[in-house]
């Protein structure tokens, strides 16, 4: 008989569950959690932290460039937000 996994056990696809389980605490969501953990699994945790992404500032983007790139990671209602909903939507998704 196949045991149950908890509800907090993000499954064998997770790589770090102390960074995932922490994550989630702070309030990422799953599919961000799961992906800052499995990355801090390939590596050192502090080199996950000083990688870092080479783009400006969301402030900085347009209303059209901030859509698309809702688009590209899936946040719905995307189209009717306004330039600070789509800034929260992408910096919490």
């Amino acid at each position: 008989m196949a045991s149950k996994k908890s509800s907090r056990d993000p499954g064998p696809s997770v790589k770090d569950k102390k960074v995932y389980e922490g994550l989630r605490d702070d309030g990422a969501s799953k599919e961000k959690a799961a992906r800052i953990a499995n990355s801090a699994a390939n590596s050192s945790r502090s080199d996950v932290g000083k990688r870092g992404g080479t783009s400006g500032s969301y402030d900085d983007w347009t209303v059209d460039d901030l859509r698309k790139r809702a688009g590209e990671i899936g946040i719905d209602g995307r189209s009717k937000m306004k330039k600070d909903e789509l800034i929260e939507a992408l910096r919490n998704h």
